[in-house]
């Protein structure tokens, strides 16, 4: 993350408020054009070792997140809780989410290369708004699985008396 923001800082312009986040969700050839014009040759060349860096990020993130709404589904199944079932499709979800970041760093890199001409600006678009979609669903959902946990564990039985284990600890009885 402190790459990027490093790679990302010269990409902030007043065309682009939002750094290469504003590209990925431009959306039309005139917005992705002003966005791309606003960037000298070392803003591009950064956006460009951001897009390549993200690849690696993106073996990183549905790990985690995936793993988190999997745990988070355990969570929720251990202590009788709504939503259970949509673990794994949250979990799903976010390798969706990857590699509709891929899709999108591929019509990015169109974009940086090449004149700006659609599809490629309404493919990142879509591809941006599904991916941001599922990520930010599956870190609520792990979040919930989070706070569920921690419930538990404020509500356990203090030692001594019959106490239940999380599901990470339990031992076979």
């Amino acid at each position: 993350m402190i790459i990027f923001a490093w790679t990302g800082a010269p990409l902030f312009t007043s065309a682009a408020p939002q750094g290469v986040v504003s590209l990925q969700l431009a959306g039309s050839v005139e917005k992705a054009q002003q966005i791309i014009a606003s960037w000298d040759k070392t803003a591009r060349l950064m956006a460009a070792f951001g897009l390549g860096l993200d690849y690696l990020f993106m073996v990183v993130y549905p790990f985690t997140i995936g793993l988190a709404c999997i745990w988070a589904a355990d969570i929720l199944r251990f202590h009788h809780w709504l939503l259970v079932a949509l673990g794994a499709w949250f979990a799903w979800g976010i390798w969706l989410a990857a590699l509709l970041d891929a899709v999108e760093n591929i019509a990015l890199t169109i974009l940086l290369i090449g004149p700006v001409v659609a599809p490629w600006p309404q493919v990142a678009h879509w591809c941006a708004t599904v991916k941001f979609s599922l990520i930010f669903i599956g870190l609520v959902y792990g979040s919930y699985g989070l706070a569920v946990w921690i419930v538990g564990k404020l509500t356990m039985p203090r030692p001594g008396s019959q106490s239940r284990m999380l599901p990470i600890y339990k031992c076979h009885e």
